[in-house]
């Protein structure tokens, strides 16, 4: 993490977060099936964390589902699970930035941090179409161990983008 991680609302903060936004978004317009989108998106939503910290993260994380459904990337039955995605977003960049922060930023707080937030998404989202939310069995299924696996697979790729970036930019 850098300097600017801590200056919420600073132009770099601002044109970084939008810029994690822009990326994030365009992930998701591709088109691509949520095996492919769903962990480009928590990789956006983790490297948001790092580059951008909590703040920034949480709203692309609040973000990223409502416009998708603006747009219509996100299918309409799933329209009931918008605050869900919102708040399963949260908790797994929430989770995985105090991880790294009480265990350094290690691959083991961050490995602990992806592998506790993505099951605390995981719960989120599978508790809410289980007792909360009345959406088809199809689109069901989909919130549910899909979600977990997505997560994981995001969270390894960020990690990879991660190191990647800091070793190009003299970071490590």
């Amino acid at each position: 993490m850098n300097k600017d991680v801590l200056k919420p609302f600073s132009i770099r903060w601002l044109t970084r977060t939008a810029i994690l936004l822009a990326i994030t978004l365009a992930f998701q317009m591709l088109g691509f099936p949520q095996m492919v989108t769903g962990p480009a998106v928590n990789a956006m939503l983790l490297l948001s964390g790092t580059y951008v910290g909590g703040l920034g993260a949480v709203i692309i994380g609040l973000l990223t589902p409502l416009i998708a459904f603006i747009r219509g990337i996100l299918a309409p039955p799933l329209a009931p699970m918008i605050p869900f995605i919102m708040l399963g977003n949260v908790i797994l960049v929430i989770v995985y930035i105090m991880f790294r922060g009480k265990l350094g930023k290690s691959y083991a707080g961050s490995g602990i941090g992806l592998v506790v937030g993505a099951i605390a998404k995981f719960l989120v989202l599978s508790t809410a179409v289980r007792f909360i939310v009345n959406i088809p069995p199809p689109v069901a299924k989909a919130m549910q161990i899909p979600q977990l696996y997505t997560a994981i697979l995001g969270g390894i790729i960020a990690l990879i983008v991660e190191k990647v970036l800091n070793t190009a930019i003299g970071n490590q």
